[in-house]
């Protein structure tokens, strides 16, 4: 019975040689998933493993899914040595299809992880975001203020939100219709299109409305 135990140890041990990996549980360790994983890929059950962990695996042997299960799969070698027309005519195999549902699901889950950043980013920011083009402006304004020196340097945080999509609703100072859905009146009350003053900045990102910015009657 053992004898008929299919052994891809030499295969698995080449590519992890060339990743720098010496042992199955350095692998195992690496690619984040359990040792047994990497045993079941050295006795040829790369075909009955999991997408997600071959997916894993690959990376951490910094070659692509396709090339491990080309070294380590012969069924998925002959399937890729297919004429082109059985190929177009033949449904996806299951491994295709999950290999793809994955591929899917780790881009919107690396988008779902940029969006939360961003968020807790702009929230650490808040304070600046809604204090310093007030302060900014102010500055300008009065040219012995000596904080009209540290403008540039905070200039990469101000091309950090440009590069997020971040933008501000209104220069402060700007005179502009009054809008309830992104301005937020310091005091009294307006009815949409009166004029008002900005005194400071709000921010949109997108479609999306971060923070109002506060005006006044002009």
């Amino acid at each position: 019975m053992a004898a008929n135990i299919p052994d891809y140890a030499p295969q698995l041990q080449r590519l992890m040689q060339q990743a720098g990996i010496s042992s199955d549980r350095e692998l195992s360790q690496k690619a984040g998933v359990p040792e047994i994983q990497v045993i079941r890929l050295r006795r040829g059950l790369a075909l009955k493993t999991r997408a997600d962990i071959l997916l894993k695996i690959s990376q951490a042997l910094q070659i692509s899914l396709t090339e491990l299960l080309a070294t380590l799969a012969p069924d998925f070698v002959e399937l890729e040595k297919a004429p082109p027309t059985a190929l177009e005519k033949a449904p996806p195999t299951a491994l295709e299809q999950e290999y793809q549902r994955l591929q899917v699901a780790i881009a919107q889950q690396r988008e779902s992880l940029m969006q939360e950043f961003q968020l807790s980013s702009v929230q650490i920011l808040e304070s600046w975001m809604l204090q310093w083009p007030t302060a900014a402006s102010k500055a300008q304004e009065n040219h012995n203020l000596r904080a009209q020196k540290l403008l540039p340097l905070l200039r990469p945080v101000e091309q950090l939100l440009q590069h997020w999509g971040i933008e501000a609703i209104a220069p402060v100072g700007a005179e502009i219709p009054y809008n309830p859905q992104q301005h937020q009146l310091i005091e009294g009350t307006a009815q949409a299109g009166e004029p008002v003053k900005v005194r400071y900045t709000g921010y949109t990102q997108g479609d999306k409305l971060l923070y109002r910015a506060k005006v006044s009657l002009v």
